[in-house]
């Protein structure tokens, strides 16, 4: 069993208040019955979230949470006391951001980007805004076009500041985005570069001439739909060619220069046609 973590865990007694589960070494964990799934017993096992509740004991719920412990998210403050500030978690108890790990007083009604952990002193789950101290922690073994999890941190000169996997920062250049991303946004992203000085630069689209290979399949697709023709050519507006193709207006010009090649399309003034099968 993982504290701040989902668990399956078996249902070792049933009654009215709600249900026991086999926490291990002798625990015994109590779901409340509103949350108990309906037509359970003794024996079953169900997935469970589990925290302490306000007195400090292990407690389990099937609701999930904003974010679990491992996890960095964007969270309200739903109120400050002389404890320090708790967010909004999505559970019945707020997540506690102790005065030791804000970086400046946090101000209820505010977002703000923690991560979620397990104190090693008290062993509750807390939050801190402090993050950079979970960051780059461990080498980045990525390899390059790999898929990952990115959260958007914040944005710069150069581009948008994000989290790997809940691992590593990365950058993702405002060339290379073509939407406007928010704060606290999730997005799948592809490793570009991981530089000598462990800096490691990311994509919003995949790596290499497979790309090109999809975008033009997606493009022979649309022109199937669309009778045969498009009105896009190099001179379209990259956000366009983004909002259809999810590409670069580099890799879309890719492209179209393949399918040219391989006679299956015209490139007219106007746009783009599909040579007739003969």
């Amino acid at each position: 069993m993982e504290t701040g973590k989902l668990n399956k865990l078996k249902i070792i007694k049933d009654l009215d208040f709600g249900v026991y589960l086999d926490g291990g070494n002798g625990r015994e964990i109590l779901l409340p019955a509103r949350y108990v799934p309906r037509n359970v017993k003794p024996g079953d096992e169900v997935e469970v979230f589990i925290y302490h509740d306000n007195e400090g004991r292990l407690i389990a719920t099937t609701l999930h949470p904003l974010a679990m412990a491992g996890e960095f998210k964007f969270m309200e403050v739903k109120s400050v006391n002389e404890t320090g500030a708790f967010l909004e978690w999505g559970l019945m108890k707020d997540l506690l951001v102790p005065f030791r790990e804000q970086k400046a007083p946090m101000k209820e009604g505010w977002r703000y980007l923690v991560y979620v952990y397990l104190d090693p002193v008290s062993g509750r789950i807390v939050a801190s805004a402090r993050i950079e101290k979970f960051l780059d922690n461990v080498f980045p073994s990525y390899r390059f076009n790999q898929q990952v999890s990115l959260l958007v941190a914040d944005e710069t000169e150069l581009g948008y500041k994000v989290i790997i996997n809940n691992l590593h920062w990365g950058l993702l250049y405002h060339k290379d985005v073509f939407r406007r991303l928010d704060r606290g946004e999730q997005i799948t992203g592809y490793i570009k570069e991981v530089r000598e000085d462990e800096k490691i630069d990311v994509s919003l689209a995949p790596l290499g001439y497979g790309k090109v290979e999809k975008v033009a399949a997606t493009i022979l697709e649309s022109l199937r739909i669309h009778n045969g023709f498009l009105p896009l050519h190099d001179k379209s507006e990259p956000e366009e060619i983004y909002a259809l193709f999810r590409c670069s207006k580099k890799t879309f010009k890719q492209a179209l220069g393949s399918l040219y090649k391989q006679q299956l399309i015209t490139l007219e003034k106007e746009g783009v046609r599909a040579v007739a099968k003969r």
